[in-house]
């Protein structure tokens, strides 16, 4: 990067707060999809919003691609840097700006992660519902770049339902606000335009959430099944009796065995599939409902059902399912988190289908996932060391084709990033993702923010990203353009 830029962002950050030193550099060169790395030229570590928007705007002006990251725990390659770019970490804004429990809502800087903002609104009865695995270190301008959902997010939905406004710096280094006080504003949506839109549209700088009140009453249960497809079908008849648990989640046998290595949760290690179920709610209709869950778990072949007796013993169960990424790594020493999803009534014959997959390329897969909303995180395990990480790639990409194949989606959370970009024309038309990019470069015109991301690009898939640029004979005046 140009020693004229450089200073650019000194001028703007201090020197302290811009590194440049290769050693420093590798600490951001990928998320959570480490098998895609890219150096970045620079970082910038600004401490408040103007500062951000300072350092958009020196990209602005000297026309250099940029990223903004989080806590680099995106499993998409949604954080991959550009090799001659910048990235924008945003981990030293980290404050709880205000909690109001009369109106239900909290304030918070993109660095608070997940979990703080519940235990900021603890003292008053209130809590945070999103709830992703990470949601220890993940920080909320993630959340809301990737819109995240989480185990609970069957019943209380994803980051853009718990969303009321955000401040934003688009790609120019402008500041604005989207969203409102009141969760019905006039106008195109563009809050909910901007969640979910994996760092393209610009920056979040600062983001009111809503607040929940603590259910009065929460029940767990782990049901054991002999077969995947008895657990799949046990989740169909849940939902068919009109029941919507707080979270339905799946783990199978490998899932289940490395989850216990690591963390003694207490599932059984024979089991073929766990289920973890929890309702929450008012104490009469959890009891009532809950006694129905358990009689479909039993219908349906369940071999084994543990309550969890208490809160201690529930925090154990969600323990041991919220470990379950990190506790791959005593299964494989490398491993690709995959995000895709199907519907319900198809969960045991997508298993099956990605077992077969897995048999035909020589590797396993791990299966854990919401299984209550169809939203599957397979683990494609591999050796990279031995040569399988090409292998490994096209059984990910290959499931996540599946998934669109049986009538669902790309992903359910994690995002498209750079992973399963070359997989968007499976799901989408071209006119589809043309109507996508004119609603980016509406945006960003210069196609600075967060290149490379979600639409196939010339080096992965041949296509030019970026702005629209008129064809040879549009430009000619020989054709036009609808």
């Amino acid at each position: 990067m140009e020693a004229c830029v450089i200073r650019d962002f000194v001028a703007v950050l201090g020197r302290e707060n811009v590194l440049t030193e290769p050693t420093e550099l590798r600490t951001y060169e990928c998320d959570g999809l480490t098998g895609c790395r890219v150096v970045p030229a620079l970082v910038a570590l600004p401490g408040t919003a103007g500062e951000v928007a300072a350092a958009v705007e020196v990209c602005a002006r000297h026309g250099i691609p940029f990223v903004a990251r989080g806590a680099g725990t995106g499993l998409s390659g949604g954080a991959l840097p550009v090799a001659e770019g910048a990235v924008i970490s945003l981990q030293r804004l980290r404050r709880v700006l205000d909690v109001d429990p009369v109106n239900r809502r909290a304030v918070v800087e993109p660095g608070v992660t997940n979990r703080e903002i519940s235990r900021a609104a603890a003292p008053h009865g209130l809590y945070y519902a999103p709830d992703p695995s990470s949601q220890q270190v993940c920080t909320i301008g993630g959340n809301v770049a990737e819109n995240s959902g989480g185990a609970h997010c069957l019943k209380y939905g994803f980051t853009v339902h718990h969303v009321l406004a955000a401040d934003v710096v688009l790609a120019d280094g402008t500041v604005t606000t989207l969203g409102g006080d009141s969760p019905q504003q006039p106008g195109y949506d563009l809050l909910g335009a901007f969640i979910g839109s994996e760092g393209t549209l610009g920056v979040v700088t600062r983001v009111v959430v809503r607040l929940l009140p603590k259910p009065a009453t929460v029940s767990t249960v782990v049901a054991d099944f002999a077969t995947v497809a008895a657990a799949g079908d046990t989740v169909t008849a849940v939902i068919a009796a009109g029941i919507v648990p707080a979270a339905v989640e799946m783990l199978d046998s490998l899932t289940v065995q490395a989850v216990e290595a690591a963390v003694g949760a207490g599932y059984t290690l024979d089991a073929a599939a766990a289920l973890v179920v929890e309702l929450d709610g008012p104490a009469d209709e959890v009891a009532e409902q809950f006694d129905q869950v358990l009689a479909l778990c039993r219908r349906h072949g369940s071999t084994k059902l543990r309550v969890a007796g208490d809160q201690a013993e529930r925090e154990l169960i969600w323990r041991g399912r919220k470990a379950a990424f990190a506790a791959a790594g005593r299964l494989s020493p490398d491993y690709i988190v995959q995000d895709g999803v199907v519907p319900r009534g198809r969960l045991g014959e997508v298993l099956v289908r990605i077992a077969g997959m897995a048999d035909e390329a020589g590797l396993r897969v791990a299966n854990v996932f919401h299984a209550g909303d169809g939203n599957l995180h397979p683990l494609v395990l591999y050796n990279g060391a031995a040569g399988e990480l090409e292998r490994a790639e096209r059984l990910s990409t290959a499931i996540a084709e599946l998934c669109v194949e049986l009538g669902g989606s790309l992903s359910g959370e994690h995002g498209i990033g750079t992973d399963k970009a070359c997989s968007m024309p499976a799901m989408f038309t071209e006119d589809d993702l043309h109507t996508m990019q004119r609603l980016r470069t509406a945006f960003d015109p210069a196609g600075l923010c967060n290149p490379g991301k979600i639409f196939p690009t010339p080096r992965l898939c041949g296509e030019r990203p970026g702005p629209y640029r008129p064809h040879p004979l549009e430009a000619a005046g020989v054709i036009d353009r609808w």
